[in-house]
């Protein structure tokens, strides 16, 4: 399996309410299963901002959760890890403690990702997409970049493993 220098991948989905959004992230330039080409995703870093100001809940006390993912399928709302389609996920806290003070948490969950041996993809999109348990004060975008190589697999391999990620 011959691999490419290491790449990046960057993404961003914007979060306007506490509603489900997602963007595709094509992959074609990297993947082609029938001509033996995958992704190989060495690490995830997340990234919470806001364009404006620190934003959270508008309600002293109140916490907003914010939850990403980045799978293989499009999806209509979050998933769990034990859907196949779930590259990784990440989760952030924001408390509104009052007076324009907000605190951050980064909940514990896979993002951000590295994986020893990396994530094999053998499909030309993937999904990054975000929802909220309400509505922030300002709108904020979830951003992703991904480490990648691109390397060959016998056409086998690799129309299994595209299959097995649709």
């Amino acid at each position: 399996m011959a691999s490419t220098d290491p790449f990046f991948i960057r993404a961003t989905v914007p979060q306007t309410a506490a509603a489900f959004t997602q963007t595709e992230i094509d992959l074609g330039a990297f993947v082609d299963a029938l001509a033996e080409t995958v992704l190989r995703i060495h690490s995830i870093e997340y990234q919470y901002s806001d364009d404006t100001q620190a934003g959270g809940p508008s309600a002293a006390g109140a916490t907003l959760n914010i939850q990403s993912q980045l799978t293989t399928q499009t999806q209509t709302g979050l998933v769990r890890l034990d859907n196949k389609s779930v590259i990784s996920s990440s989760i952030q806290m924001v408390s509104n403690a009052g007076g324009g003070n907000y605190e951050v948490f980064n909940v514990e969950d896979v993002g951000p990702q590295r994986w020893e041996e990396g994530y094999l993809v053998g499909v030309e999109s993937i999904y990054l997409g975000t929802a909220a348990d309400q509505a922030a004060d300002n709108d904020y975008h979830v951003s992703i970049l991904l480490e990648c190589t691109s390397e060959r697999l016998t056409k086998g391999a690799a129309m299994a493993l595209a299959l097995s990620q649709q």
